[in-house]
């Protein structure tokens, strides 16, 4: 079970390492439908013409880009009528899923040894800092491998 997860990790990553090259593109300040048509020299009717829509449709539509209420079909729409293609998936702010996984891992660890070592220090059974960090390093390392829910918590 835990090769599974390592391996749909894996997998999950190769997905998603093509976006990591896009993830620094700004948006055009009038959005990508305004740009694209506009560069194109394509007027409001004539890209409401090839979507079946009016020119006030379109400037609806262009306007929703804006606003980030445009939906996944109408980009696609969109997009098919300026010949290109659209494109979407997410980048992983931390590089990889592998990196975002093993941070929260992290994270949920020293949350767990830290409370722990507290307590222990209240009851005069204070750790030294290395075995804190050697704690934290071993709970990260299962909590990884388990992938445990409570990363979520």
């Amino acid at each position: 079970m835990r090769n599974q997860k390592k391996l749909l990790i894996e997998q999950l990553d190769r997905k998603l390492l093509p976006f990591n090259e896009v993830k620094n593109i700004q948006i055009p300040e009038r959005g990508w439908i305004h740009t694209i048509r506009s560069t194109y020299n394509m007027t409001l009717k004539q890209l409401g013409s090839r979507l079946k829509i009016t020119s006030q449709g379109v400037k609806d539509i262009e306007e929703r880009e804006l606003s980030g209420s445009i939906s996944i079909k109408s980009l696609r729409d969109v997009g098919k009528a300026l010949e290109m293609q659209f494109v979407y998936g997410f980048v992983p702010i931390q590089d990889s899923v592998e990196n975002f996984l093993e941070l929260k891992a992290r994270k949920l660890a020293e949350k767990i040894v830290l409370r722990t070592s507290h307590n222990m220090k209240l009851e005069n059974q204070e750790t030294s800092e290395e075995s804190i960090k050697s704690a934290i390093d071993e709970l990260t390392k299962e909590l990884y491998r388990e992938m445990n829910k409570s990363l979520w918590d």
